[in-house]
């Protein structure tokens, strides 16, 4: 299989000038229109979709932000991977602004979103025990050769667009998660139902509202990071090698073979055709 790979990029990323041969594409969807054009062509050989989350001039919130559009999109121009790329806090004062994190883990405590491709008239439920892919994840511990990057961390996903209070933040460290943000969920959700290849590289802005030694974190704060970092995000990302391949072998691929529930003389076929790109394999 030929790899292409999808970059969803966060607050701060709003652009990958390095793209040869690039252009940017409209592309229609039966769950809307995603959060801005796409950005294709290649890098260093490699095909690839670049989509930044929040769209140009960061015009969604994160609730607002078209998930499902967003993966669609991807998905319907043939991208095999994602990469998606975001702006976090720290939970652990060993994990400072400016450093990269390789998420493995989420906490979804998200409300107020679309979660899910499927629903009534076709019932499916993916495994998600490990909802990031351990082959992309190495791809990008290895083009991280210069930057600081934590690996192994949890996700807390936080509805917002608020940030925590320092009630919350003390939790949420108390549950172990190692970062938060609020883009996170159900976007790693979305990838494994499209049978995409997910792996999610945070970057560190601020200590949220925990950490008596800094101030809580405030929009200029991380704004400042995010400028200082946005290259070192851009540079990793034009390093990230993806070979021919078979089957993923953490399963992301086949993430439909037995989740779909419903009998096929029982599915609505309205929402059949609309999941042409995301599970045309299965449906």
């Amino acid at each position: 299989m030929t790899p292409k790979l999808g970059v969803i990029g966060g607050s701060g990323l709003y652009q990958m000038d390095a793209l040869q041969g690039a252009a940017w594409v409209n592309v229609d969807t039966p769950w809307g229109a995603p959060s801005d054009q796409i950005l294709t062509g290649t890098l260093n050989g490699l095909a690839m979709a670049f989509l930044p989350r929040h769209g140009r001039g960061h015009v969604h919130s994160p609730g607002s932000v078209p998930y499902r559009a967003n993966i669609d999109a991807l998905k319907r121009l043939g991208c095999t991977d994602v990469l998606a790329v975001s702006a976090v806090g720290s939970l652990r004062s060993d994990y400072r602004p400016g450093d990269f994190v390789l998420v493995d883990q989420f906490i979804d405590r998200t409300f107020a979103r679309d979660k899910s491709f499927f629903g009534p008239g076709c019932v499916a439920h993916v495994a998600l025990a490990d909802p990031t892919c351990a082959r992309l994840g190495a791809a990008v511990t290895q083009a991280a050769a210069s930057v600081t990057l934590h690996q192994g961390a949890t996700y807390l996903a936080m509805e917002g667009p608020q940030f925590s209070t320092r009630a919350e933040s003390r939790l949420y460290r108390q549950w172990g998660a190692d970062v938060i943000g609020m883009t996170g969920m159900p976007e790693a959700k979305l990838a494994r139902e499209a049978e995409m290849c997910y792996a999610s590289l945070a970057m560190v802005t601020d200590y949220d509202s925990w950490h008596a030694g800094h101030s809580s974190v405030d929009v200029a704060q991380v704004v400042a990071t995010l400028s200082a970092n946005a290259d070192k995000a851009r540079e990793l990302v034009a390093r990230v090698a993806l070979d021919q391949r078979g089957p993923c072998p953490c399963g992301c691929d086949r993430a439909l073979t037995h989740a779909i529930m419903t009998a096929p003389a029982l599915r609505d076929p309205d929402l059949v055709a609309r999941l042409d790109a995301v599970a045309g394999r299965v449906v």
